[in-house]
C-alpha cells in the first residue's frame, strides 16, 4: 500500500476534546433514553427531566450577587459556573454547541497543551458568567436571563483561535485585524438571528467575555508564552 493511503481522511481529534464533549453527549444521551419511554413518566419524560436539569446547573447572575453582597460565596451556588456549559435547552442546541467544540477544539488542540484547552474553556465558562452577572448588577432594569449552554466556553475557543491566527498574521507582517473577521461574522450573524427570530436575550455579554478570555489566557497558555510574558516584563 503507498505511504499515507491507510491514514484517515478526518483529523483525530484529541482526547481532552472529547472529554470536554462528554457531559454534553451523556446528558442528551439522557434526555434521548427519555424520548424513547426507558425513563418512565410518558411522552414528556424527556422534557420533564431537560428542565429540571437546565434548573439544577444553570448559572443566573443573581447568584454572583448574592455572593459578592454578602462577601461570601456561601449559598452563592457558584460552582453553577462550571455546571452551565454541559447542559441544554434543546438538542439542536447542544448540537451546535458540540460543532464548535470539536472544530474549534481540535483547531486549537494542535498549538495547545490539554490542559491548556481545558482550561481556556473553563475559564472562559467562569470568566463570561462572572462578567454576565456584572452586567446584570450594573443594568438593573435589563433582563438577564440564566445561563444555559455552552456557548460562552466555545466562545473562549474561538479566541484561542483567533490568538493563533493574530499571531500567524504578525509572523508574517500581514493585517492581524483580519484575525478577528470570524468573530465579527458569527456576532453578525446572532444578532440577525435573534431580530428574526427572537429571544436573543443578553447572553451575547458572556459570549463575548469567554471570547476575550479566551484571547487573553492564550499569551500565558501556549506553549512558551508564559515566559515570553516574563520576559517582556522584565525588559521594562
Amino acid at each position: 500500500m503507498r505511504p499515507g493511503y491507510d491514514e484517515s481522511p478526518l483529523n483525530p481529534v484529541p482526547a481532552v476534546i472529547w472529554l470536554l464533549a462528554a457531559p454534553i453527549l451523556a446528558a442528551e444521551a439522557y434526555f434521548g433514553l427519555g424520548r424513547l419511554g426507558f425513563l418512565g413518566g410518558g411522552p414528556g419524560a424527556s422534557g420533564a427531566a431537560r428542565q429540571i436539569m437546565v434548573e439544577r446547573t444553570a448559572f443566573a447572575p443573581e447568584f454572583a450577587i448574592r455572593a459578592w453582597e454578602r462577601w461570601t460565596p456561601a449559598g452563592g451556588q457558584l460552582w453553577r459556573l462550571l455546571t452551565y456549559p454541559f447542559v441544554h435547552y434543546s438538542l439542536t442546541h447542544a448540537i451546535f454547541v458540540c460543532v464548535f467544540l470539536l472544530a474549534l477544539g481540535n483547531m486549537v488542540a494542535r498549538a495547545f497543551r490539554p490542559l491548556a484547552v481545558a482550561l481556556v474553556f473553563l475559564g472562559a465558562a467562569v470568566g463570561g458568567g462572572l462578567v454576565y452577572a456584572v452586567a446584570a448588577r450594573l443594568l438593573p432594569g435589563v433582563r438577564f436571563d440564566p445561563l444555559v449552554g455552552g456557548y460562552p466556553a466555545v466562545y473562549g475557543l474561538l479566541g484561542a483561535f483567533t490568538f493563533l491566527l493574530w499571531a500567524r498574521l504578525g509572523a508574517e507582517n500581514a493585517n492581524q485585524l483580519r484575525a478577528f473577521s470570524l468573530i465579527g461574522i458569527l456576532l453578525a450573524f446572532q444578532l440577525v438571528f435573534g431580530i428574526v427570530f427572537g429571544g436573543a436575550g443578553m447572553n451575547w455579554v458572556a459570549e463575548i467575555a469567554g471570547f476575550a478570555i479566551g484571547f487573553l489566557l492564550s499569551f500565558v497558555l501556549v506553549p512558551g508564552g508564559w515566559a515570553r510574558v516574563r520576559g517582556r516584563v522584565r525588559h521594562r
